[in-house]
């Protein structure tokens, strides 16, 4: 370690002649002046055990195992070896947490509801979790994972609640992970996923505390990484990755409404353009008559087919969606905003596509940001373009195959060995109550099927529409 320069390894004189070495940019210099070297250079020690008896810090190690003291010392600890006792060394935690302050959710943000996202620091999202669920059940199970990295990774769930066999799973998951790098949560979304080259996020990813907790509730497992501002929450469902959390803090109604529009934002923004190219390209029949009209005067001078047409504007809007999520803020909002209608106004001009498809592919983008979940949002974007290529190959046919084999993908996925498509499939009438349509909490009195909880209940039928007053 001495050929970093950020190392320090000094030899304390006196009648305590000893060696201190840490690390200065991971360790906090207060503890060693405070708590360390006023005791070091006031007493008189003869053994490890009595320095550690005499310093006033917690959970300090006395060990003589070459790689645990070069793990710790790599965190932020110090360490303290006399001279007299060179095998044992004393390891005291004085980490330096250089971590940024709670913020607003900037993913998915909320109108009404808390205003607090995770950071990147485990302890302050544990304690987010636990200040919102005060339950002696509350049961943390933290793991270090990766080889390199060494990553701490927290497993979240309920006790008396939680189905045992999915945490049983999750954490043998986790344990069997023989990656060397663990940088963010989404690296063991994509490692512990039943189905790996699935499109479909198989583990809901939030940054929200309070949907976390409201899933820990239900029966869910939660995992947590230091470093990773989000947390995976598990088993899913298709249906909940079209929830948002704005759903609990509306009356019923609006949500069920705003469920609905989000259901055909997603069904409109993946089968527009593939019913677009499929109708001109072989199903002319189906316009009506006033409408082919428009349609007809719209391509009247375009020199391409529908097809080639749909993939130049599916990629311009893909260009500019990704421009605007790389620049930096400000720049990304204009190239979104004048970008898309300098080029979109400049192509219909010059006659390279038609004004009616213009429409139907903005629609289309802009039908796909309704997803609260990004993830989901990116699958939309990624499966639109085998539509199309069905579209154009098969017509209506094509677009029924593609939609039967992503529906027999979805009935066949699993999160953690449960079923990725409940409550349709298999079908859960119970579970209905809060999927596509929210109904009041006096009618969600049982928790969801699909978690088999060994505590189901969650509230007293019989007293759910109860509203006795004073008088009574």
């Amino acid at each position: 370690m001495q050929n970093s320069e950020d190392f320090v390894c000094y030899s304390l004189g006196g009648e305590n002649e000893c060696t201190i070495s840490y690390i200065k940019t991971m360790s906090d210099s207060k503890i060693l002046n405070r708590s360390v070297l006023p005791i070091l250079n006031d007493g008189i020690f003869q053994s490890i055990e009595e320095i550690k008896q005499n310093i006033p810090v917690e959970n300090m190690t006395v060990t003589e195992d070459i790689d645990l003291i070069q793990e710790k010392v790599m965190f932020g600890y110090i360490m303290i070896q006399l001279s007299n006792s060179a095998k044992e060394v004393l390891l005291i935690p004085a980490v330096s947490l250089e971590a940024r302050q709670v913020s607003i959710p900037e993913v998915e943000f909320s109108v009404v509801g808390p205003k607090e996202a995770f950071v990147e620091t485990l302890n302050t999202n544990i304690n987010l979790i636990r200040k919102r669920l005060p339950l002696p059940q509350l049961t943390i199970k933290e793991l270090t994972i990766g080889k390199v990295t060494k990553t701490r990774v927290a497993v979240i769930f309920v006790d008396g609640v939680v189905d045992p066999k999915n945490v049983e799973t999750v954490t043998q998951r986790l344990e069997d992970i023989e990656f060397d790098q663990l940088i963010d949560s989404s690296f063991i979304s994509q490692i512990l996923a039943d189905n790996s080259n699935s499109p479909f996020p198989q583990f809901l990813d939030t940054e929200r505390p309070d949907r976390v907790v409201s899933n820990l509730i239900e029966g869910k497992v939660a995992i947590m990484a230091d470093g990773a501002p989000h947390a995976l929450t598990c088993p899913t469902t298709v249906v909940e990755l079209f929830g948002a959390s704005d759903d609990y803090f509306v009356p019923w109604h609006l949500a069920t409404v705003f469920r609905l529009i989000r259901l055909f934002a997603v069904i409109f923004s993946v089968l527009s353009t593939p019913l677009y190219v499929a109708v001109l390209t072989y199903h002319h029949e189906m316009i009506p008559g006033e409408l082919m009209a428009t349609i007809v005067s719209s391509r009247a001078d375009i020199p391409f087919p529908p097809i080639l047409e749909v993939i130049v504007l599916e990629l311009t809007i893909e260009l500019l969606r990704e421009a605007g999520a790389r620049l930096p803020t400000k720049i990304g909002q204009t190239i979104g905003i004048v970008g898309g209608i300098v080029i979109g106004t400049a192509a219909v001009d010059a006659g390279l596509t038609s004004n009616v498809l213009l429409i139907i592919v903005a629609l289309s983008a802009l039908a796909s940001f309704t997803t609260p979940i990004y993830q989901i949002g990116n699958t939309i974007r990624l499966i639109r373009f085998p539509f199309i290529i069905g579209a154009q190959m098969w017509g209506l046919i094509g677009v029924s195959m593609c939609m039967v084999f992503f529906i027999g993908h979805l009935v066949k996925l699993q999160s953690i060995g449960r079923p990725f498509f409940e409550p349709i499939y298999p079908l859960r009438v119970h579970d209905l109550k809060d999927s596509f349509v929210r109904l009041p909490f006096s009618k969600q009195t049982e928790r969801p099927t699909l978690m088999r909880t060994k505590d189901s209940q969650r509230m007293d039928a019989s007293r759910a529409n109860a509203k006795r007053d004073i008088d009574e």
